[in-house]
């Protein structure tokens, strides 16, 4: 087998975890080599992240204090959801399970009909994650006080700029090679129609048997060269500009989760970092202006702005393939996702990870990129339709935005998810998507679907054992809870620990 030449073209977090990833796992034979100008800012892909990013940092080795420290990193426990089923309402997306199954039966059946019998605590006294939270509090590794709760998940909110140029580092020292310039052309093989390589500005040219597209909106190669093609979802993710700006902390004190928040337009998120508060208005120009977004963006901030507003313009969908002839897109250039649920960051991830699998030793193979393009589709159809869910299943019509989203049909997989709950509470994860059962329970309940019943198996116990059930399950919750350090000394903590290695 003879050893690969791998181009990566464009930085960024994309670039970089790509970099640090392949130059880990793959033979010191191959080479990874990363083209990327100075002279080109690039977006980043999020600054909040799911749990699935803890993996990655594992399998590359990265020390999780040092990594906060560098990032200036925080724990991110969930997403908290204001206003999203009506004004003043509010619920979180936690991570993690919900309760304890019972026999055959998952928990929130036995909950349902707790609930509608009126034995029953809201669903969030159920979840590890949500109390944690909204305590304040947070601990790493193994349950303390009962083996019938499971390790608490978590993520990171981080700078993603800090954490390309923390990965770069890393990339480097192994041997990644970085080139600066800026490609100016495409180099195309006459017959085959694969990438060859690029051309810079200053006249060189850079080489290579595959590539990896992570040049941002542009789609240098898998766009611009290879003509690939855009499946547009923006008839569903109406959201098409984005305003972000970073702000000084306030009177607020630390909260390890992230805030999406309705406006009248569209949504506002809140990333706090150790540092500063991300902030940025997601929104559609149909339904208000950029100044006007702008304004409403500066208007609820934590404390003071710290730099200009940042513009951004999107169109949500993907490419129709993202792996064509020799070139593989990642980040920016394979689509954009709606930053909602914080999926950017795991795709690029997920990304990396399905072509370690399938990474070829020579010339494509037709196959190979077919099942690579099924994969990624499936996964991409998904979490589009967990995160259409947020603004399809709401009560607000007080804006002509919330109107159309409650009134807007949705994709036949998402509309039989939700059939399935309302008949009955039945809610089943497909080939490993992404959301799990706990995660669409959550926002299913948290925007207020009801189903019409729950599985007959619940009805197999007692009144009185169904109340003292859910009253150990949500004491058991508690009692784990109140012996976590707080979120404060655990923070305090990690930064200790980073200084000290």
């Amino acid at each position: 087998m003879s050893p690969m030449r791998l181009i990566i073209i464009g930085g960024g977090t994309a670039g970089w975890m790509a970099a640090a990833c392949l130059r880990h796992f793959l033979p010191a034979s191959w080479s990874v080599r990363l083209v990327e100008s100075d002279a080109i800012a690039t977006v980043g892909v999020g600054e909040a992240t799911i749990p699935q990013i803890r993996l990655f940092n594992d399998a590359l080795g990265i020390d999780e204090d040092e990594f906060l420290a560098a990032t200036q990193g925080t724990i991110k426990l969930g997403i908290e959801f204001n206003g999203w089923t009506r004004p003043g309402h509010r619920y979180m997306h936690a991570f993690g399970a919900i309760g304890r199954g019972l026999g055959l039966l998952e928990f929130h059946h036995y909950w349902l009909r707790a609930w509608a019998t009126g034995v029953a605590e809201p669903l969030d006294h159920y979840s590890l994650n949500e109390r944690a939270a909204y305590a304040r509090r947070m601990q790493r590794g193994a349950p303390r006080t009962s083996p019938h709760l499971l390790e608490m998940p978590y993520a990171y909110h981080f700078d993603a700029a800090l954490y390309a140029a923390f990965l770069r580092r890393r990339a480097e020292t192994a041997g990644v090679e970085r080139i600066e310039g800026k490609v100016v052309d495409v180099r195309l093989n006459g017959e085959t129609g694969d990438v060859t390589g690029v051309a810079l500005d200053d006249g060189r040219s850079v080489e290579g048997d595959f590539f990896i597209d992570c040049s941002g909106f542009r789609g240098l190669l898998i766009e611009g060269a290879l003509e690939t093609g855009y499946e547009d979802w923006s008839h569903w993710l109406l959201n098409n500009r984005a305003v972000a700006v970073p702000c000084a902390h306030g009177a607020t004190p630390q909260l390890p989760w992230t805030g999406a928040t309705t406006r009248d337009a569209g949504w506002q998120w809140r990333i706090p970092l150790q540092h500063r508060i991300g902030n940025g208005y997601v929104y559609c120009s149909d339904h208000v202006t950029d100044d006007e977004a702008v304004a409403t963006l500066l208007a609820n901030l934590d404390g003071p702005a710290q730099a200009e507003p940042n513009r951004l313009r999107f169109v949500s969908g993907k490419r129709r393939r993202m792996w064509n002839r020799n070139v593989v897109a990642l980040g920016l250039a394979s689509g954009f996702m709606e930053p909602l649920e914080s999926t950017s960051i795991h795709l690029v991830q997920a990304g990396i990870s399905r072509l370690l699998k399938m990474l070829p030793s020579g010339a494509t193979d037709p196959a190979v990129a077919a099942e690579f393009n099924r994969q990624s589709d499936f996964e991409w159809e998904r979490i589009r339709d967990f995160i259409i869910l947020h603004f399809k299943a709401t009560e607000r019509r007080d804006t002509a935005y919330w109107r159309d989203r409650a009134e807007m049909p949705v994709p036949d997989t998402l509309a039989a998810k939700i059939e399935l709950f309302l008949a009955q509470g039945l809610i089943f994860r497909e080939h490993e998507e992404l959301f799990t059962e706990s995660g669409w329970l959550q926002v299913l309940v948290g925007q207020g679907i009801a189903p019409r019943a729950w599985h007959p198996l619940a009805d197999g116990i007692g009144a009185d054992d169904l109340a003292r059930y859910m009253a150990g399950v949500a004491a058991m919750v508690e009692a784990e809870v109140a012996q976590m350090a707080s979120y404060d000394d655990f923070l305090a903590a990690t930064s200790r620990a980073a200084v000290a290695a």
